[in-house]
């Protein structure tokens, strides 16, 4: 459990090391779209696309509580692929082939913090029913339109304070215990307010849909690495998440206050017109594009009262007024679109 500990504490610590900037006024106003929020797109699909969360985190912990040799054969022969990504890339304890895997793990999970943990996070979760009513939802509206999408296998796991959603070869894990509410009491020893706050039971459907579709339509580094490349890319996926989800707003599928949908609204055009004379804009400066892009407690080029992912929000609203100008291109159509100079240019917007 200390390693757990320690590779947190150093997450944390390196996040408040990044490189702050200060905002440039700027006062010259830009003409945007004026768009209105719709839910037209992704709405229906196929109802036979009905999902179930498998409990790999029961399976565990009756092997990791019982020392059970059944539970154990399961989780080799039922969820190979799972327990692989479980011990080689979310624990990183070792291989599936060693020896002695199956005591490590055990072991690790028998730390007393660890077994609090596990317990929490079981009993908040003993009913998955809304979970899955929620992700047969949005997989249903998927379908539609993509017929060919394979729907993943999606289960449940307890990661030890680790990875929060895992994408596989037709499978999409949670880890429950990443998403116990903002006021969980363990939390506030491992992490600031802001992540906090993202972690709480109704961000696990919107976190795994958008990492779902990041891994099928992945960020062409071949051919874009810029601040502007990687603003729209995102703002793409977040918008086809909030259509398939039915976010009365955009605002709300990325989990943003009313105050700071507020903040972002009113400032706009300067936001624009700042990425633009300032360059950053065509940066591929990775550390200036996590700036724009990751949650942190502000986006630190635009003032320490800005949100975090401030450069998300903005491709989000870009996006949808591109899809508003656009409406016989549907979400298939989108998400293959990767030439965002040509959305820009449809928009009118200097870049």
């Amino acid at each position: 459990m200390m390693q757990v500990v320690e590779g947190l504490l150093i997450t944390i610590m390196s996040m408040r090391s990044r490189v702050s900037f200060l905002l440039v006024p700027v006062f010259v106003c830009l003409a945007f779209v004026t768009c209105q929020w719709s839910l037209d797109y992704g709405m229906g699909g196929d109802m036979s696309t009905d999902v179930k969360v498998h409990r790999y985190d029961k399976l565990l912990d009756e092997y990791i509580s019982l020392n059970s040799f059944s539970a154990l054969q399961k989780m080799g022969s039922e969820y190979p692929q799972e327990t692989k990504f479980l011990i080689e890339d979310v624990l990183s304890i070792g291989s599936v082939s060693d020896d002695n895997i199956n005591l490590r793990l055990r072991e690790y999970y028998s730390d007393t913090i660890l077994r609090r943990l596990y317990r929490d996070a079981m009993a908040k979760y003993q009913d998955m029913s809304h979970i899955e009513r929620d992700f047969t939802r949005a997989f249903k509206r998927l379908k539609r339109e993509l017929p060919h999408m394979n729907v993943p296998r999606v289960y449940a796991q307890i990661s030890a304070l680790n990875q929060s959603v895992v994408v596989g070869d037709s499978i999409l894990g949670f880890s429950l215990d990443k998403y116990m509410g903002a006021d969980y009491p363990l939390y506030r020893h491992f992490y600031y307010s802001y992540q906090c706050r993202t972690m709480s039971p109704e961000r696990i459907v919107p976190d795994c849909m958008a990492f779902y579709l990041l891994s099928e339509y992945p960020f062409p580094w071949e051919w874009h690495r810029t601040l502007l490349d990687q603003i729209l890319h995102r703002g793409k996926i977040h918008w086809v998440v909030a259509q398939i989800l039915g976010y009365e707003t955009l605002e709300e599928e990325l989990g943003y206050t009313l105050e700071e949908g507020n903040w972002c609204r009113e400032r706009r055009e300067h936001i624009w017109q700042y990425l633009v004379e300032s360059g950053q804009l065509h940066s591929t400066d990775p550390m200036l594009v996590d700036v724009y892009l990751q949650p942190a407690e502000c986006t630190y080029p635009l003032g320490v009262d800005s949100p975090g992912e401030v450069g998300v929000w903005l491709g989000l609203q870009l996006i949808d007024e591109f899809m508003a100008k656009n409406k016989n291109m549907g979400i298939a159509d989108l998400l293959r679109e990767t030439d965002y100079r040509s959305i820009l240019k449809s928009l009118r917007l200097p870049y």
